[in-house]
Protein backbone atom coordinates (compact mmCIF):
# COMPACT_ATOMS: atom_id res chain seq x y z
CA UNK A 1 0.00 0.00 0.00
CA UNK A 2 1.20 3.44 -1.01
CA UNK A 3 0.60 6.41 0.75
CA UNK A 4 -0.34 10.02 -0.12
CA UNK A 5 2.61 12.24 0.06
CA UNK A 6 2.12 15.14 3.35
CA UNK A 7 4.89 17.61 3.64
CA UNK A 8 3.14 18.24 6.94
CA UNK A 9 3.75 14.53 8.90
CA UNK A 10 7.14 16.29 9.49
CA UNK A 11 5.32 18.78 12.31
CA UNK A 12 4.50 15.94 13.90
CA UNK A 13 7.02 15.09 16.69
CA UNK A 14 7.36 14.46 20.80
CA UNK A 15 7.92 12.73 23.37
CA UNK A 16 8.80 8.72 23.26
CA UNK A 17 8.12 6.82 25.91
CA UNK A 18 9.38 3.65 24.63
CA UNK A 19 9.57 1.29 27.66
CA UNK A 20 6.00 1.31 27.64
CA UNK A 21 5.31 -0.08 24.27
CA UNK A 22 2.25 0.50 22.37
CA UNK A 23 0.56 1.35 26.10
CA UNK A 24 3.20 4.45 25.71
CA UNK A 25 1.75 5.76 22.18
CA UNK A 26 1.44 9.26 21.53
CA UNK A 27 -0.61 10.79 18.25
CA UNK A 28 3.13 11.83 16.73
CA UNK A 29 4.00 8.06 16.91
CA UNK A 30 0.70 6.85 15.10
CA UNK A 31 0.13 9.75 12.65
CA UNK A 32 0.61 8.90 8.99
CA UNK A 33 -0.17 9.92 5.44
CA UNK A 34 -4.05 8.96 4.09
CA UNK A 35 -3.46 6.14 1.96
CA UNK A 36 -3.69 6.52 -2.33
CA UNK A 37 -5.98 3.69 -2.04
CA UNK A 38 -7.45 0.60 0.41
CA UNK A 39 -6.29 0.47 3.65
CA UNK A 40 -7.70 1.00 7.21
CA UNK A 41 -10.62 3.95 7.24
CA UNK A 42 -9.71 6.50 9.97
CA UNK A 43 -9.76 9.67 11.11
CA UNK A 44 -8.41 12.62 8.91
CA UNK A 45 -6.97 15.85 9.81
CA UNK A 46 -7.42 18.80 7.00
CA UNK A 47 -5.95 21.78 7.64
CA UNK A 48 -7.00 25.24 5.90
CA UNK A 49 -4.17 27.57 6.07
CA UNK A 50 -6.45 31.21 5.39
CA UNK A 51 -6.27 34.23 6.96
CA UNK A 52 -8.52 35.62 3.83
CA UNK A 53 -11.79 35.49 5.41
CA UNK A 54 -11.03 37.34 8.22
CA UNK A 55 -8.90 39.90 6.31
CA UNK A 56 -11.92 40.47 4.41
CA UNK A 57 -13.94 40.43 7.72
CA UNK A 58 -11.63 43.28 9.15
CA UNK A 59 -10.33 40.63 11.77
CA UNK A 60 -6.99 40.09 13.31
CA UNK A 61 -4.68 38.32 11.15
CA UNK A 62 -2.70 35.48 11.75
CA UNK A 63 -4.81 32.36 11.04
CA UNK A 64 -3.35 31.13 8.14
CA UNK A 65 -0.96 29.74 11.12
CA UNK A 66 -3.46 27.50 13.11
CA UNK A 67 -3.10 24.10 11.28
CA UNK A 68 0.40 24.08 11.94
CA UNK A 69 0.04 25.11 15.03
CA UNK A 70 -2.58 22.84 15.92
CA UNK A 71 -0.28 19.92 14.71
CA UNK A 72 2.32 20.77 17.19
CA UNK A 73 0.29 20.45 20.16
CA UNK A 74 -1.56 17.81 19.36
CA UNK A 75 1.36 15.60 18.81
CA UNK A 76 2.14 15.18 22.24
CA UNK A 77 -1.01 13.64 23.25
CA UNK A 78 -1.51 10.36 24.87
CA UNK A 79 -2.71 7.58 21.92
CA UNK A 80 -5.96 5.67 23.52
CA UNK A 81 -6.75 4.61 20.05
CA UNK A 82 -7.57 0.67 19.86
CA UNK A 83 -6.06 -1.75 16.92
CA UNK A 84 -8.93 -0.63 15.01
CA UNK A 85 -8.53 2.79 14.98
CA UNK A 86 -6.00 5.21 12.39
CA UNK A 87 -4.62 8.37 12.32
CA UNK A 88 -4.43 10.50 9.24
CA UNK A 89 -2.98 13.80 8.18
CA UNK A 90 -4.43 14.62 4.99
CA UNK A 91 -1.94 17.87 4.45
CA UNK A 92 -3.42 21.64 3.95
CA UNK A 93 -5.10 23.72 1.75
CA UNK A 94 -3.30 26.71 1.66
CA UNK A 95 -5.10 30.45 1.02
CA UNK A 96 -2.78 31.73 -1.49
CA UNK A 97 -3.40 35.92 -0.94
CA UNK A 98 -6.77 36.53 -1.83
CA UNK A 99 -7.72 33.70 -3.70
CA UNK A 100 -10.07 32.57 -1.05
CA UNK A 101 -12.91 30.95 -3.04
CA UNK A 102 -10.24 28.91 -5.09
CA UNK A 103 -8.68 27.69 -1.71
CA UNK A 104 -12.33 26.32 -0.08
CA UNK A 105 -13.13 24.92 -3.26
CA UNK A 106 -9.98 22.50 -3.19
CA UNK A 107 -10.44 21.78 0.53
CA UNK A 108 -14.14 20.76 -0.60
CA UNK A 109 -12.93 18.84 -3.16
CA UNK A 110 -9.87 16.99 -0.38
CA UNK A 111 -12.70 16.81 2.49
CA UNK A 112 -15.34 15.15 0.46
CA UNK A 113 -12.55 12.89 -1.38
CA UNK A 114 -11.78 11.69 2.42
CA UNK A 115 -15.59 11.03 3.91
CA UNK A 116 -16.16 9.16 0.49
CA UNK A 117 -13.26 6.80 1.23
CA UNK A 118 -14.81 6.19 4.62
CA UNK A 119 -12.81 8.06 6.71
CA UNK A 120 -13.87 10.94 9.36
CA UNK A 121 -12.89 14.55 8.85
CA UNK A 122 -11.96 17.07 11.32
CA UNK A 123 -10.71 20.09 10.06
CA UNK A 124 -8.01 22.47 11.01
CA UNK A 125 -8.56 26.35 11.07
CA UNK A 126 -7.72 28.79 9.53
CA UNK A 127 -10.51 31.76 9.85
CA UNK A 128 -14.20 30.64 10.03
CA UNK A 129 -13.96 30.88 6.13
CA UNK A 130 -13.59 26.74 6.60
CA UNK A 131 -17.10 26.06 7.34
CA UNK A 132 -18.29 27.56 4.34
CA UNK A 133 -15.66 24.99 2.44
CA UNK A 134 -16.46 22.34 5.04
CA UNK A 135 -20.04 22.82 4.07
CA UNK A 136 -19.42 22.33 0.42
CA UNK A 137 -17.53 19.18 1.28
CA UNK A 138 -20.18 17.51 3.29
CA UNK A 139 -22.41 18.29 -0.27
CA UNK A 140 -20.48 16.75 -2.69
CA UNK A 141 -19.77 14.35 -0.71
CA UNK A 142 -23.39 13.05 0.26
CA UNK A 143 -25.31 15.59 -1.81
CA UNK A 144 -28.26 12.79 -2.90
CA UNK A 145 -28.48 11.21 0.81
CA UNK A 146 -31.09 11.97 3.23
CA UNK A 147 -28.07 12.99 5.82
CA UNK A 148 -27.29 16.21 3.68
CA UNK A 149 -31.15 16.72 2.95
CA UNK A 150 -31.58 16.69 6.77
CA UNK A 151 -28.57 18.45 7.53
CA UNK A 152 -28.17 19.93 11.16
CA UNK A 153 -25.12 22.67 11.65
CA UNK A 154 -24.01 23.21 15.41
CA UNK A 155 -21.70 26.42 16.12
CA UNK A 156 -19.82 26.84 19.25
CA UNK A 157 -19.75 30.67 18.65
CA UNK A 158 -20.13 33.95 20.09
CA UNK A 159 -20.94 35.35 16.23
CA UNK A 160 -23.84 34.25 14.37
CA UNK A 161 -21.23 34.69 11.62
CA UNK A 162 -24.60 35.79 8.60
CA UNK A 163 -22.84 38.79 7.69
CA UNK A 164 -23.96 40.05 4.16
CA UNK A 165 -20.74 40.04 1.90
CA UNK A 166 -19.50 43.79 1.46
CA UNK A 167 -19.38 42.52 -1.87
CA UNK A 168 -21.27 40.45 -3.34
CA UNK A 169 -19.99 36.69 -3.73
CA UNK A 170 -17.12 37.66 -1.90
CA UNK A 171 -17.37 36.07 1.57
CA UNK A 172 -15.34 36.11 4.51
CA UNK A 173 -14.90 34.76 7.76
CA UNK A 174 -18.26 36.51 9.11
CA UNK A 175 -20.39 34.94 6.24
CA UNK A 176 -20.03 31.52 5.99
CA UNK A 177 -23.69 30.74 7.75
CA UNK A 178 -25.27 33.01 5.51
CA UNK A 179 -23.54 31.25 2.71
CA UNK A 180 -25.13 27.78 3.26
CA UNK A 181 -28.43 29.22 4.29
CA UNK A 182 -28.99 30.30 1.14
CA UNK A 183 -27.56 27.56 -0.84
CA UNK A 184 -29.68 25.38 1.03
CA UNK A 185 -32.56 27.53 -0.16
CA UNK A 186 -31.28 27.62 -3.79
CA UNK A 187 -31.64 24.16 -3.68
CA UNK A 188 -34.57 23.39 -1.96
CA UNK A 189 -33.42 22.34 1.26
CA UNK A 190 -34.25 23.61 4.93
CA UNK A 191 -31.39 24.97 6.81
CA UNK A 192 -31.06 23.79 10.28
CA UNK A 193 -28.54 25.89 12.78
CA UNK A 194 -27.94 26.14 15.99
CA UNK A 195 -25.50 28.46 17.36
CA UNK A 196 -24.16 28.21 21.19
CA UNK A 197 -22.52 31.19 23.56
CA UNK A 198 -23.73 33.73 20.99
CA UNK A 199 -23.00 37.41 22.07
CA UNK A 200 -25.17 40.07 22.23
CA UNK A 201 -22.72 42.54 22.37
CA UNK A 202 -20.82 40.89 19.73
CA UNK A 203 -23.90 40.68 17.15
CA UNK A 204 -26.09 43.97 15.82
CA UNK A 205 -29.49 44.01 15.63
CA UNK A 206 -28.88 43.29 11.96
CA UNK A 207 -27.48 40.22 12.24
CA UNK A 208 -30.25 38.93 15.04
CA UNK A 209 -32.60 39.87 12.49
CA UNK A 210 -30.98 37.81 9.88
CA UNK A 211 -30.75 35.10 12.54
CA UNK A 212 -34.94 35.29 12.85
CA UNK A 213 -35.25 35.73 9.41
CA UNK A 214 -33.66 32.40 8.75
CA UNK A 215 -35.20 30.43 11.85
CA UNK A 216 -31.91 30.33 13.82
CA UNK A 217 -31.78 28.38 17.27
CA UNK A 218 -29.35 29.56 19.64
CA UNK A 219 -28.42 30.19 23.10
CA UNK A 220 -26.81 33.22 24.41
CA UNK A 221 -22.97 32.93 26.21
CA UNK A 222 -25.72 34.33 29.59
CA UNK A 223 -27.86 31.52 29.73
CA UNK A 224 -24.88 28.60 28.21
CA UNK A 225 -25.11 26.84 32.08
CA UNK A 226 -28.62 26.22 32.24
CA UNK A 227 -30.10 22.71 32.19
CA UNK A 228 -32.35 23.37 28.89
CA UNK A 229 -29.23 23.56 26.92
CA UNK A 230 -28.62 19.58 26.83
CA UNK A 231 -32.01 19.30 25.98
CA UNK A 232 -32.15 21.72 23.57
CA UNK A 233 -29.27 20.02 21.60
CA UNK A 234 -30.55 16.49 22.47
CA UNK A 235 -33.47 17.44 20.43
CA UNK A 236 -31.69 19.38 17.68
CA UNK A 237 -29.59 15.99 16.63
CA UNK A 238 -32.95 14.03 16.99
CA UNK A 239 -34.73 16.52 14.07
CA UNK A 240 -31.78 15.75 11.82
CA UNK A 241 -30.34 12.87 10.38
CA UNK A 242 -26.71 14.76 9.82
CA UNK A 243 -24.44 16.82 11.51
CA UNK A 244 -21.73 19.18 10.79
CA UNK A 245 -20.47 20.77 13.86
CA UNK A 246 -17.73 23.48 14.04
CA UNK A 247 -16.16 25.10 17.28
CA UNK A 248 -15.00 28.50 16.65
CA UNK A 249 -12.29 29.07 19.79
CA UNK A 250 -13.77 32.35 20.19
CA UNK A 251 -16.50 31.45 22.08
CA UNK A 252 -14.29 30.99 24.93
CA UNK A 253 -13.26 33.57 27.82
CA UNK A 254 -10.49 35.88 26.51
CA UNK A 255 -8.47 34.27 29.55
CA UNK A 256 -8.95 30.93 27.90
CA UNK A 257 -8.69 31.83 24.44
CA UNK A 258 -6.83 35.15 23.48
CA UNK A 259 -5.38 34.15 20.41
CA UNK A 260 -7.83 34.30 18.46
CA UNK A 261 -9.41 36.47 15.66
CA UNK A 262 -12.25 38.74 17.58
CA UNK A 263 -11.74 37.70 21.52
CA UNK A 264 -14.88 37.29 23.73
CA UNK A 265 -15.94 40.02 26.03
CA UNK A 266 -17.54 37.15 28.02
CA UNK A 267 -17.34 33.67 26.86
CA UNK A 268 -18.52 30.15 27.68
CA UNK A 269 -16.62 28.39 30.63
CA UNK A 270 -13.76 25.76 29.14
CA UNK A 271 -15.70 22.94 31.07
CA UNK A 272 -18.94 23.43 30.35
CA UNK A 273 -18.17 23.97 26.28
CA UNK A 274 -16.02 20.31 26.56
CA UNK A 275 -19.31 19.11 28.36
CA UNK A 276 -21.33 20.32 25.63
CA UNK A 277 -18.93 19.16 22.88
CA UNK A 278 -18.90 15.53 24.56
CA UNK A 279 -22.76 15.37 24.33
CA UNK A 280 -22.91 16.53 20.97
CA UNK A 281 -20.30 13.74 19.96
CA UNK A 282 -22.17 11.17 21.98
CA UNK A 283 -25.33 11.81 20.64
CA UNK A 284 -24.67 11.71 17.40
CA UNK A 285 -22.52 8.32 17.54
CA UNK A 286 -25.31 6.73 19.31
CA UNK A 287 -27.66 7.30 16.96
CA UNK A 288 -30.11 4.66 15.62
CA UNK A 289 -29.00 4.47 12.08
CA UNK A 290 -25.22 5.20 12.85
CA UNK A 291 -22.79 8.03 13.84
CA UNK A 292 -24.67 11.21 12.60
CA UNK A 293 -21.32 13.36 12.81
CA UNK A 294 -20.37 13.52 9.01
CA UNK A 295 -18.01 16.37 9.42
CA UNK A 296 -16.28 18.72 12.40
CA UNK A 297 -13.93 21.48 12.17
CA UNK A 298 -11.77 24.12 14.87
CA UNK A 299 -11.78 27.99 13.80
CA UNK A 300 -9.62 31.02 14.51
CA UNK A 301 -6.67 29.90 16.44
CA UNK A 302 -4.23 33.09 15.51
CA UNK A 303 -1.33 32.05 16.68
CA UNK A 304 0.29 35.70 16.70
CA UNK A 305 -1.78 36.78 19.33
CA UNK A 306 -1.45 33.91 21.80
CA UNK A 307 0.00 33.99 24.66
CA UNK A 308 3.39 32.79 25.18
CA UNK A 309 3.14 30.11 26.95
CA UNK A 310 0.35 29.04 23.67
CA UNK A 311 -2.89 29.15 25.85
CA UNK A 312 -4.95 28.88 22.94
CA UNK A 313 -3.09 26.70 20.97
CA UNK A 314 -3.20 23.89 23.76
CA UNK A 315 -7.02 24.53 24.45
CA UNK A 316 -7.63 24.07 20.53
CA UNK A 317 -5.49 20.79 20.55
CA UNK A 318 -8.02 19.72 23.42
CA UNK A 319 -10.53 20.89 21.40
CA UNK A 320 -9.64 18.56 18.49
CA UNK A 321 -9.36 15.53 20.63
CA UNK A 322 -12.92 16.06 22.11
CA UNK A 323 -13.84 16.04 18.42
CA UNK A 324 -12.22 12.69 17.76
CA UNK A 325 -13.24 10.91 20.43
CA UNK A 326 -10.51 8.18 20.44
CA UNK A 327 -10.89 7.37 23.68
CA UNK A 328 -10.85 4.13 26.06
Amino acid sequence: MSDVPCSELSEWRGRVDAIDGDAGRRWHQVVRAVPASGGMRGLALLGFASDAGVQRNHGRVGAAAGPRTLRKYLSNFAWHGGADDALYDAGDVHCREDALEAAQAAYANRAAALLRAGHRVIGLGGGHEIAWASYQGIALAYADEPRCQRLGVINFDSHFHMRRPEQPGRGSSGTPFLQIAEARAAAGLKFHYLCLGVSETANTPALFDTAARFGVEYVPDVDIGAASVESKLRDFIASCDGIYLTFCLDVLPPAVAPGVSAPSGLGVPLHRAIALLRQVRGDCASAAGGDKLLLADVAELCPPHDTPDARTARTAARVVYEMAAIQH
